[in-house]
């Protein structure tokens, strides 16, 4: 079964992460307003003045302050103000949740083997902010390998196993994707984390999460659960589809229902 799929607004602010297709889109003219955005996580409701974006009543937006990183939905546009700028922090990232594309049910997922449906990047910031202008950041990896068959080769203890495990089952692997070898994966735990790896032959290597832990944690195994999961059904469902691109992304159904149909008031949805 798949489904085509076609919501969204219209503009994002996003870097595009190394390697990740997006395709480009014009970007409304910026609109001066001071909004009000309601972080529901939060219960709370604060005034931001934008002068970035053209901004509409239920974009999702990422702001400045003691709230940076945490998404709010703008419930109000003011155009005519008068402010001191020293008592107002600002928006700075609109999030574009637009989805274009064919996707195929894979269990608690949707799968796409088109590149520009759902790229890295986009799926991202539905759930991270963006990078601060003096964000620095390292990677660095070793040389072991493990086989995806067997995920004992993962440098875990059983109760990170099994807190990894849990999180897979209740399906806090919200994206992830594989280019050639290059995979990616967003799992949502106290925060939402980055997972990155190399998948070739069988073998992961250079998996890395952005949780910073010193060693391999839930998250990673989350991830490489659900990679198993999606490429078994892959192998099983989809196989032509699949090495046409050499390419797949999957994102969790709620995700994906929460952020491009219930985040629109336009589109259309066919089964």
């Amino acid at each position: 079964m798949s489904f085509k799929i076609g919501f969204g607004t219209e503009h994002s602010s996003w870097k595009t992460r190394e390697d990740t297709y997006v395709e480009p889109q014009v970007q409304p003219e910026a609109r001066r307003s001071v909004v009000q955005v309601s972080f529901a996580g939060r219960g709370m409701s604060l005034a931001y003045y934008n002068d970035m974006f053209d901004l509409k009543r239920g974009d999702m937006v990422y702001v400045d302050g003691k709230l940076e990183g945490q998404p709010g939905t703008v419930t109000d546009v003011n155009y005519n103000f008068k402010i001191r700028l020293s008592d107002y922090k600002r928006v700075i990232a609109v999030v574009d949740r637009t989805v274009h594309g064919r996707f195929f049910a894979a269990g608690s997922h949707f799968v796409t083997f088109d590149r520009a449906a759902l790229p890295a990047a986009k799926a991202a910031s539905w759930f991270i902010s963006p990078p601060r202008n003096d964000d620095e950041y390292v990677c660095g990896t070793d040389d072991t390998s493990f086989g995806l068959n067997d995920l004992s080769g993962i440098n875990v203890n059983a109760a990170i196993a099994e807190r990894g495990n849990r999180y897979y089952l209740e399906n806090k692997v919200r994206y992830i994707c594989l280019d050639g070898t290059k995979g990616y994966a967003i799992v949502t735990g106290g925060e939402n984390y980055e997972v990155e790896f190399s998948y070739k032959n069988g073998e992961i290597s250079g998996l890395v999460c952005s949780c910073y832990c010193s060693c391999n944690c839930k998250h990673e195994v989350a991830a490489m659960l659900q990679l198993k999961e999606i490429l078994d059904t892959i192998d099983s469902k989809y196989t032509d589809e699949y090495n046409k691109t050499g390419y797949f992304a999957a994102v969790d159904k709620g995700t994906l229902f929460s952020f491009a149909v219930d985040g629109s008031d336009s589109g259309s949805f066919v089964l």
